[in-house]
């Protein structure tokens, strides 16, 4: 039968891909090979050079709070640079407005509004009342709403509150007029279009939800719970539309709140008017800190926090801004009364900043003010409104804008003095602008992740300028640079000419410097927003700042802008360091000028450089700036640029060099390598491509209480990707860690400090090359388990394994113990299901060593081998050959005992009780008994009495559940010899030989533990009988072990009785009856009373009298406590055991002694005689038939 492999999203040999280059296994890797042997120790190694690297990617690029503090208490450097290929930001494509708009402008008055929903991949344009969605990922694809007759103002959409709609509505879009609100149900699913990209489809829903308003709405926010803030654009007031699922007596179904006002007034706005002359302009929301900031007129800023339904709680207001800008950036030009306008509010993500900048204002002339939590408390502030969770903020750095900036026309035309060799003259001044830019009319502006855009009128009718900046990363990152950036540019770089731009406390962290250049972009701007990508899985390995793109560059998407002008939708993406570094490369293919990779090196540094090489010359998935619906998709560069690439990273890369160092006062000496550009950017390469999943867990809880993955299928496979485009290309080129023959370096040193330099470099790139091809291997094995529906394969594991594999992480997988362990128990699994299907073994490792050779142990192939000789066996018709094929596997299962999983056990057991192979279902558990306890703790610790939270236990565990699997086959084989005796059988294989066959097993075991709970078994199945009759070796001290029970004690004192130890059964007997730990009623314990004396007397050295006395000690403080309840005290059946033992030693015990007993006891005469003559006239045995003693 052929193996039936359910679809894969894995990468793999026999899975190719539509790029070119990209294997996942190599080609050499057969079945008849053995398994790879897993070097933990060199994996391990390997290992913690990519943590240590991911430590110094965490902190080589400060975030931007202290590069703030470190900029004083304003700052003003930047890089502005006239060359366009290192410029920050890129223009990619225009997408003009789709024509068939155009029809509805037919008459010269009409009113038209646009502007972005990023959320759902829509321009929204209204022409009077009609609105329409514009789809740009489509182009031209356009629906349209006109369903009310008001002219449409603003449009925006927010999250929906929970509860209130059906569950296919995901956002709600937000329409307003200016006499009315209204409320339209969105739902949004990913499709494919025609193009082969992903894009949005979108349904409308009528919400029935609408409000007339005497003020015109702008500027909607929305919460995270759903909740909807305004600002009115006539009276300035702060705004909340309340809406809820019906009305009720305390609420409409949609209600607008003025918090502008306080009291009643707030509930009835068009009756409420604002007191304050200060026009809110903007409301901006902060979805990490839960609050609302509000932009107003006169450049107040005010501070509000969430509060329960209906409720907003004012914690600030900041005003006066402009003397506070002053006072930290004095004598600036750029503070001027008449430009200090704030335009945008920016919320800064908590990410960002660990020193706490939450908030960026910008002004019209492009002054940037950050407002950080306050370190002190303010005077006018009541502590009776500060939120719990919610500190005030301060204005803490002024950054002021550009002043020397490029026009947009002379970005077209380079600078660079031309030359051709690897080591150019330094310090070539760059020209100063010939006709500088100054910002002085910004309108609209978008911020994220450190990076800002902002748009001003042009200087040339229907065209706006776009002030473009970005976080310069070889001014302020430790990046290794042998010459800092403003020793390489003196000319280029432009300090702040607004006073000092340093801090004079001495810090070691760099100011604040970026680059800044303007772009010319076609039409008037109307909105703008970053593009909405897919945010990055929470990591758990160490986290890079934000700002520092050199970590993500080859994990993620570049950012993109969107701008909306009149003419069309522009896109604006960023240019990381990688696409700096393709643009050299490509200038040195086409014009041979290798200056601009030289300065590269020398900005950014030499082992960043070489990992930025190494990824572009093998290939990345991330290496195209182009349309984010791309990624996935492996990029491989033209063979002249990845040669170029490659002789770079070689010839950059230098060579590695030894340390020796010697110990004062001995001849010994010591030393150690530093590795080479190239080694180190293999490392930093490496670690950056596994970062998002390294330190991460492979699964997370699911549905139905089962595992799933943690790290989506998509971003594995695209790891994936990149790791075999960096092993294909480092097995292609194995010389690029060696040295060069004839190299002139070659000669520098002595020859066996060299050698020992380029050994340990080798040594520490084999360890990596390990790992690397580990790694690959362990997606393939995620990816495998995951096909195979990885929540029931890890819920069909033991508990041991399901415990190990819910904390495990990637790293954990591939080089630890745990990892191996945990490995090999989902492999046992997967094989199963596979052989369960009548699929050959020999098929399953095919395909597990295809894909993940080192997950496919030679100890897992033995243990499939017996599994496939029982499959054998099933399908044999000769009892011969299946008892052959039966005792072949349960040696090889014998064998791999140790590795051998509970579930796995017992399903060979399963099978072996079926094919009636009695030495297999009670052997094969003994055995992995043993094995799971080799040094015989879980032993020890049964025979200590099993004390409470000991570690031993876990032992005793295991060994107790591989015998339960021997009582089930024992159980098993009685019932089908019960079930059978009708039938004819041979003598050989009928089921009464092969159960009384079990049976003998069972008992020649000298597992003590074990024989234990045999004993056990039997006695609840009642077969006490035959274990009197053959009275094991164990079953006495089994009978003396706590914990004691009624079935022990009767069992003990039949044992002695049988064994000819009458004494000793009458002290079982009288244990029984006194003990307090049972409970047995009063008519049990009189007669194991009875039974004792009778056992006692049958002693040569038994005395009546005494167990006469020792039965009235028993009985007469019964009687005096208990009497006369018949349930206590059952008088009737206590004067008839008395009478028989009476009678029983008639002649040797006075007369009366019964009745005398009984007065005793407390019961008066009559009822004594009355109960004796009752008992004489029923004719009761104990008067007619006088007991002999035996």
């Amino acid at each position: 039968m052929l193996l039936a492999l359910p679809p894969t999203t894995s990468v793999s040999a026999d899975h190719p891909t539509k790029t070119k280059h990209v294997t996942v296994f190599s080609p050499v890797q057969v079945v008849s090979k053995p398994s790879p042997v897993v070097d933990l120790s060199s994996l391990q190694d390997a290992s913690r050079i990519l943590h240590e690297q991911l430590v110094k990617d965490s902190q080589i690029i400060p975030d931007l709070g202290e590069l703030l503090l470190a900029g004083g208490a304003s700052s003003a450097s930047y890089s502005v640079f006239p060359d366009d290929y290192r410029v920050p930001f890129q223009k990619r494509r225009l997408i003009g407005i789709p024509e068939a708009l155009f029809q509805y402008y037919n008459t010269t008055n009409v009113t038209s509004h646009m502007g972005l929903l990023p959320e759902i991949e829509r321009v929204w344009i209204s022409i009077d009342h009609k609105l329409f969605l514009w789809d740009y990922v489509e182009g031209q694809d356009i629906s349209s709403f006109v369903d009310q007759p008001d002219v449409i103002t603003s449009v925006a959409v927010v999250k929906p509150k929970p509860g209130v709609f059906v569950d296919e509505i995901t956002s709600i879009m937000v329409i307003c007029t200016p006499v009315s609100i209204l409320l339209v149900g969105l739902s949004a699913a990913s499709v494919v279009g025609p193009n082969n990209r992903r894009r949005k489809e979108i349904k409308m829903y009528a919400t029935d939800m609408s409000i007339s308003t005497d003020v015109e709405m702008s500027s909607v926010a929305g919460s995270h719970d759903g909740r909807i803030f305004m600002c009115g654009s006539q009276d300035g007031c702060l705004y909340e539309l309340h809406y809820q699922q019906s009305e009720s007596w305390f609420g409409k179904r949609v209600q607008l709140i003025n918090h502008s006002v306080g009291g009643v007034q707030s509930l009835f706005p068009r009756f409420a008017s604002s007191k304050h002359e200060d026009r809110i302009l903007s409301v901006v929301f902060d979805v990490n800190r839960t609050c609302l900031y509000t932009l107003s007129a006169k450049n107040s800023i005010s501070v509000y926090q969430l509060g329960g339904e209906k409720t907003l709680h004012h914690i600030q207001t900041m005003s006066n801004l402009y003397k506070a800008a002053q006072d930290k950036a004095p004598s600036s030009p750029a503070l001027a009364p008449s430009h200090f306008q704030v335009v945008s509010l920016h919320v800064v993500n908590p990410s960002e900043s660990r020193t706490g900048v939450q908030l960026i204002g910008v002004t019209m002339n492009g002054v940037r003010l950050y407002f950080s939590v306050a370190t002190y408390g303010f005077s006018h502030i009541s502590s009776a409104n500060l939120g719990e969770s919610l500190r005030p903020l301060q204005l803490t750095h002024v950054r002021l804008p550009p002043s020397n900036l490029y026009h947009p026309d002379e970005l077209s035309h380079s600078y660079r003095p031309a030359t051709s060799s690897y080591n150019p003259a330094r310090g070539v001044p760059v020209p100063p602008p010939s006709r500088p830019f100054v910002v002085s009319g910004i309108e609209n502006s978008s911020y994220v992740d450190g990076l800002m855009v902002s748009a001003q009128p042009g200087d040339a009718e229907g065209t706006d300028f776009l002030l473009c900046i970005a976080p310069d990363l070889t001014r302020i990152g430790a990046l290794g640079q042998v010459q800092t950036a403003q020793q390489q540019y003196p000319a280029a770089s432009q300090p702040s000419i607004y006073g000092a731009s340093y801090s004079s406390s001495g810090t070691q962290r760099p100011p604040l410097v970026e680059y800044a250049t303007l772009l010319a972009i076609p039409g008037r701007t109307w909105a703008m927003a970053s593009v909405p990508r897919s945010p990055p899985a929470l990591s758990a390995s160490p986290s890079p700042s934000t700002i520092n793109e050199l970590a993500s560059q080859f994990s993620e998407p570049p950012r993109q802008f969107m701008i909306l002008t009149n003419v069309g939708l522009t896109f604006l993406v960023k240019r990381r360091a990688l696409d700096y570094l393709r643009a050299v490369v490509e200038e040195v293919l086409s014009e041979g000028a290798v200056q601009p990779i030289i300065e590269f090196r020398d900005s950014f540094g030499r082992d960043q450089t070489c990992a930025m090489l190494l990824g572009l010359a093998c290939g990345n998935t991330f290496l195209d700036a182009g349309d984010q619906s791309t990624v996935g998709t492996l990029y491989s560069p033209s063979p002249d640029v990845a040669n170029i690439a490659k002789q770079a990273f070689y010839d950059f890369g230098e060579r590695p060099i030894w340390t020796e160092r010697v110990t004062y006062g001995t001849s010994e000496a010591s030393g150690s390598a530093i590795f080479s550009g190239r080694r180190e950017g293999f490392a930093i390469y490496f670690a950056r491509l596994v970062r998002p999943i390294w330190k991460d867990k492979i699964t997370k809880p699911g549905s139905l209480g089962l595992h799933q993955l943690n790290i989506q299928e998509t971003l594995l496979a695209t790891i994936q990707k990149n790791l075999c485009a960096l092993r294909e290309f480092l097995e292609k080129n194995p010389h690029l860690f060696h040295s060069t023959p004839g190299d002139p370096a070659a000669s520098r040193g002595p020859v066996g400090h060299e050698q020992e330099a380029w050994k340990a470099e080798q040594s520490s790139v084999a360890q990596l090359l390990s790992l690397l091809t580990r790694t690959i291997e362990a997606i393939s094995f995620v990816l495998l388990l995951n096909d195979y529906r990885l929540g029931e394969l890890i819920a069909r594991c033991d508990p041991d394994a399901q415990k190990l594999i819910t904390y495990m992480t990637y790293e954990d997988l591939i080089t630890t113990q745990n990892g191996l362990n945990v490995s090999r128990a989902l492999v046992n699994v997967v094989i199963d299901q596979q052989i369960g299907q009548q699929i050959s073994v020999d098929t399953i490792s095919e395909v597990l060593q295809q894909r993940c050779g080192s997950f496919c142990s030679a100890d897992d192939v033995m243990l499939y081998k017996a599994r496939e000789n029982v499959r054998k066996a099933v399908e044999s018709r000769n009892p011969a050959e299946r008892q052959n094929w039966l005792g072949e596997s349960l040696r090889l299962f014998a064998k791999g005992a140790r590795v051998l999983e509970f579930d796995k056990i017992r399903e060979v057991c399963t099978e072996y009780r079926q094919l009636g192979y009695a030495k297999g279902a009670v052997e094969l558990p003994l055995y992995c008994a043993l094995a799971l306890d080799p040094d015989g703790i879980g032993l020890e610790y049964w025979l200590a009495g099993s004390p409470p939270n000991d570690d031993r236990s876990e032992f005793a565990k295991k060994r107790s559940s591989c015998y339960q699997l021997v009582l089930e086959s024992l159980n098993s084989f009685e019932e089908r010899a019960l079930q059978s005796s009708s039938q004819n059988t041979a003598p050989a294989e009928s089921p009464e030989t092969v159960r009384d066959h079990a049976f003998e097993l069972a008992f020649t075991s000298e597992d003590e533990m074990f024989h234990s709970t045999l004993y056990d078994w039997l006695i609840e199945k009642g077969h006490t009988d035959d274990l009197l009759a053959m009275r094991p070796m164990f079953l006495e001290a089994h009978l003396r072990r706590e914990p004691a029970t009624v079935s022990k004690y009767q069992l003990l004192w039949q044992f002695y009785v049988k064994d000819g130890q009458p004494l000793r059964a009458a002290e079982a007997l009288a244990a029984l009856a006194e003990s307090r730990n049972f409970d047995l009623s009063l008519e049990k314990r009189l007669e194991c009373l009875i039974l004792a004396v009778g056992n006692a007397k049958s002693h040569p050295d038994a005395d009546p009298e005494t167990n006469a006395d020792h039965l009235v000690a028993n009985v007469v403080p019964l009687g005096k406590r208990f009497y006369p309840s018949e349930y206590a005290f059952p008088l009737r059946h206590i004067a008839s055991s008395l009478m028989r033992f009476s009678l029983r030693y008639l002649g040797q015990l006075p007369k009366g002694w019964t009745p005398r007993v009984l007065v005793q006891c407390g019961v008066p005469y009559p009822e004594v005689w009355e109960v004796l003559h009752e008992m004489y006239e029923s004719h009761v045995s104990s008067f007619l038939v006088p007991l002999r003693r035996t």
